[in-house]
C-alpha cells in the first residue's frame, strides 16, 4: 500500500492471478476494497494475454466493471512494445490517460505525478 496525496493506492504483486476476464475483475476490486483503496495499482505482468488485444474487448468490459463500481485503476508497467505494434492500442492509451479512471504508467514514479496531478485538478476545479 502505497499513499500518494492523500489517495490510497495498493500496487498489487507482480505475481499472482490474472486479470482476464470481466469475472476476474470481482477479484481485484475485492482486494481494492479491503484495502479501503481509492485506486487500484496494477503491474502489466498481470494481465492475461490477449487483454490489450482491442478486438478481444477484454480491456474495454473491465474498465467498465472498474468504472461501475467508481475504482480508479492504473496499469504500470512498460508497455512500450505492445504500443509499437497496434495504432489503435496507442490511441486507447492516450485517450484513456486524459481520464482520470484509467491510466497507462510506466512505473510508481509516473503513478504519483498523475495522482498529483489530478487532486491538484479537482481542488481547482472546486
Amino acid at each position: 500500500m502505497i499513499e500518494i496525496e492523500g489517495t490510497r493506492v495498493p500496487l498489487l504483486a507482480r505475481e499472482g492471478a490474472l486479470l482476464e476476464s470481466k469475472r476476474d475483475a470481482n477479484g481485484f476490486l475485492s482486494a481494492a476494497w479491503s484495502q479501503k483503496a481509492d485506486l487500484l495499482a496494477i503491474p502489466l505482468e498481470r494481465l492475461a494475454p490477449g487483454f490489450l488485444t482491442l478486438n478481444t474487448r477484454i480491456a474495454g468490459k473491465v474498465f467498465r466493471k472498474f468504472a461501475t463500481y467508481r475504482m480508479r485503476c492504473a496499469l504500470v508497467g512498460d508497455a512500450s512494445a505492445v504500443l509499437e505494434s497496434s495504432g489503435a492500442l496507442r490511441d486507447f492509451v492516450r485517450e484513456t490517460n486524459k481520464g482520470d479512471s484509467v491510466w497507462f504508467v510506466a512505473d510508481v514514479d509516473q503513478l504519483e505525478a498523475k495522482v498529483a496531478a489530478a487532486e491538484l485538478q479537482s481542488v481547482n476545479l472546486q
